[in-house]
């Protein structure tokens, strides 16, 4: 017998989380049954408490998975693929419930046998041992593994293939000399996407209400804006970290948001969970250095984004004005950690103008998502045909932002503020040059899928965007 007609008499069983897919279901799952309903979370700890596999039954009896859109590890699942070709036979032997491991195999269409947690035994460690010596025998198969859970299924494997392996399972491959199929480690450029560093700037406009109120050498006041854009920083990027695993499904299926490291795999659920606990930490750590109103902004901030990433994102029409209020909400915020009043006129441009960009958000949206007519967008309440409307919407907030602007130049605040106050009369056509070239390139399908960080980015906004400044600083000298 040559070696290939050996080694195909010899089943190879492979693990599921971690190994064939780099995720964990476990996770996964709780996120989509509290995504579901929230109230989910009162349960979760009595689950528990009876034991892992009653808690990994009790999320699947509850939810489904999608296993054509999971993150496979190609490298494995190709020899899988090929070794099943010259006929291996290929088990699946997993910790996670069997109504997801069997949606996999069906998916895959390459595994023979299905060994999984069933009722109340958790199939990891030794119970997996047990069952694949149950009925291969000691030695009588190989298995691809990759954590310290998989330690005592290597022990009684003929052969082991140690598959992207933490620290445990990196030592025991070491120490034997196994097999292994390394996966690309995350680097710093994984983490910066993870925290997404380039919405930060929108936390520039917490500068707003001092810019505004022209006190832009007030040392006391530039540190309170820079301690407070730290903090809203890392509060953000934490909301974002636990947006994404909401939205884990949902990313996987678009065409650039499928990159992101946890819906990749680059990155763990745990790891994230992790990262969000010291980016809590971090933005109310610096907000206890500010006043008492900006950490009650800051707050109102969690509270509010983690609604929209629960339920308001889902809503038509809810999910733009939430956006426009949460741009609001930072100008608030600079105004709270300043003690500068923050003026009607102001929040009234902020909402119709951010309204404008969060519209043209969806517009996008719906512009680049092949969908039937009547259908929604996953994840959205829009529909095909609300493109018009969306778009009528969003000029309409556009010119109405200009309006209150303009309005506004005519007001008894901005003869008292600025000595020249015809120098910041080219301001509302600055508004309007923005925001409609923003909705013109949406239309051509020129658009980014954020416009703000389009605005930020874009070399044309920014000169524009510095001729306003300079003519506002020049108007209140």
């Amino acid at each position: 017998m040559d070696a290939r007609s050996d080694r195909n008499a010899i089943p190879l069983a492979v693990d599921l989380d971690g190994t064939l897919i780099a995720t964990d279901l476990l996770w996964e799952g709780l996120f989509l049954l509290l995504k579901k309903n929230p109230l989910y979370i009162l349960l979760v700890p009595f689950w528990a408490a009876a034991g892992p596999a009653r808690l990994k039954q009790a999320i699947a009896q509850r939810i489904d998975i999608d296993p054509a859109s999971l993150p496979y590890r190609a490298p494995l699942l190709d020899r899988l693929r090929t070794e099943h070709a010259e006929g291996r036979k290929i088990v699946l032997a997993t910790g996670t419930p069997r109504k997801f491991a069997e949606a996999i195999a069906c998916h895959l269409g390459i595994f023979d046998r299905v060994l999984a947690t069933d009722g109340l035994d958790n199939l990891t460690s030794g119970k997996k041992r047990a069952s694949l010596v149950a009925a291969y025998g000691d030695g009588g198969f190989d298995y691809a593994g990759n954590s310290h859970h998989d330690l005592q299924v290597f022990d009684a494997a003929r052969n082991a293939i140690v598959v992207a392996p933490d620290r445990h399972a990196a030592r025991w491959q070491a120490a034997h000399g196994a097999e292994t199929m390394p996966a690309p480690k995350p680097t710093l450029r994984t983490i910066v996407k993870m925290l997404r560093v380039h919405q930060w700037l929108k936390n520039s406009l917490i500068a707003v209400p001092m810019v505004l109120s022209h006190e832009y050498f007030n040392s006391n006041m530039i540190w309170e804006c820079l301690l407070a854009f730290i903090s809203f920083s890392a509060v953000a990027s934490a909301i974002y970290i636990l947006n994404d695993f909401f939205d884990l499904a949902l990313d996987r299926k678009h065409v650039t948001k499928r990159n992101r490291p946890f819906a990749s795999g680059a990155l763990s659920i745990p790891f994230g969970l992790g990262a969000i606990a010291v980016l809590l930490a971090i933005g109310i750590a610096t907000a206890l250095f500010l006043s008492p109103e900006f950490l009650a902004v800051l707050v109102g901030y969690m509270v509010v984004t983690t609604a929209y990433s629960l339920s308001f994102k889902r809503m038509l029409l809810v999910d733009v004005l939430t956006l426009a209020g949460l741009y609001t909400i930072r100008v608030i915020a600079g105004a709270a950690a300043t003690g500068v009043d923050v003026s009607f006129w102001l929040l009234a441009f902020s909402i119709f103008f951010f309204l404008s960009l969060a519209l043209v958000k969806r517009f996008v949206e719906l512009r680049t998502t092949a969908i039937p007519p009547g259908e929604r967008i996953a994840g959205r309440g829009y529909r095909t045909e609300d493109q018009e409307i969306v778009a009528q919407a969003g000029m309409a907030s556009a010119f109405s932002s200009a309006l209150v602007l303009a309005l506004y130049m005519d007001s008894v605040a901005v003869r008292e503020l600025y000595p020249h106050p015809w120098l910041i009369w080219p301001l509302p056509p600055i508004v309007l040059y923005l925001t409609m070239r923003v909705w013109i390139l949406a239309r051509r399908d020129e658009m980014h899928d954020d416009p703000v960080v389009f605005i930020i980015r874009d070399w044309r906004s920014q000169i524009v965007v510095l001729i306003g400044a300079v003519l506002l600083v020049i108007g209140g000298w």
